[in-house]
């Protein structure tokens, strides 16, 4: 399973005919991690009119609770819908989602797709019957996890672990800076180090982020391992939501960052290679 939609509360209407074709698909991530999911959104829908919206000012989510993630997230989107009409809103962070939808659900009425574990076709993937988990220390914690890997995984071994270094590699990964091998390797040997660890064959990035150090993390566990995430899934889902809408892009895709500061040249040459030409702060 790898996105969970919510349904527009009653007596809200989400059609072709009352779209803006100008409003925009609202992309959210505590981060660039995010910038994984819109990759595969815009091969899935090339001229959707899309802001990205980055709480840089937030990170880390995983070593937040729950009640702070749930309250910043809603408050954040909350004025984000308010101020951007989208035609749609995706979570693109597991954390984010597996804590938060709830309260979104109470303030937003816009459709909105989520993100979760990648357990279910992780499960039917592996041939060992050993799957390792790498998230935020938030998400693996989730009894949400717990119930995905029940449904879905029952007769399987799941390894988890928080890995909260991998955040901060993936970020300045994009950012052009060098990816910290340590945070890697340790990564590794936490899923490989845990009973079990020696037969698993598949790992599931669970959090947007993690598949920007793919590579690093393919080189550091070995060539018998396979990865899955989320992201062509949820992408599958919002052009499923927006199917028969019209686009209209009338200004450059845009990302959004929470907090002070300017962007960096590199970062900025980085943005635009997923095809996010503007950058603001909110």
């Amino acid at each position: 399973m790898a996105s969970d939609t919510m349904r527009a509360p009653t007596g809200a209407t989400f059609n072709a005919a009352n779209i803006e074709p100008s409003a925009p698909i609202l992309l959210f991530d505590s981060g660039v991690g995010g910038l994984t999911v819109l990759e595969e959104v815009r091969k899935a829908l090339p001229d959707a009119p899309i802001i990205y919206a980055a709480d840089t000012a937030g990170l880390p989510y995983g070593t937040k609770t729950e009640a702070q993630i749930a309250a910043r997230v809603a408050g954040l989107l909350g004025r984000l819908t308010e101020r951007l009409r989208p035609r749609l809103v995706c979570i693109a962070c597991n954390t984010a989602s597996t804590i938060a939808l709830g309260m979104v659900r109470d303030v937003l009425e816009v459709p909105i797709v989520g993100t979760v574990p990648a357990i279910k076709p992780a499960a039917a993937m592996t041939r060992t019957g050993v799957i390792g988990l790498l998230g935020t220390e938030a998400t693996v914690r989730q009894a949400y996890v717990d119930r995905l890997a029940h449904e879905f995984a029952s007769d399987k071994r799941l390894l988890r672990y928080g890995a909260p270094g991998l955040v901060e590699a993936a970020e300045a990964k994009l950012r052009g800076e060098p990816v910290d091998p340590a945070a890697i390797r340790h990564a590794a040997e936490a899923l490989r180090g845990q009973p079990g660890g020696e037969r698993m064959d598949t790992v599931v990035l669970a959090c947007t982020h993690f598949p920007l150090v793919q590579a690093e993390l393919a080189e550091a566990l070995g060539s018998d391992v396979r990865f899955v995430h989320g992201a062509p899934g949820i992408a599958r889902q919002v052009a499923r939501l927006t199917a028969g809408q019209e686009y209209a892009r009338q200004r450059p895709d845009m990302a959004l960052f929470t907090g002070a500061g300017d962007v960096s040249d590199a970062h900025r040459t980085k943005l635009a290679q997923y095809g996010l030409l503007e950058v603001e702060r909110f």
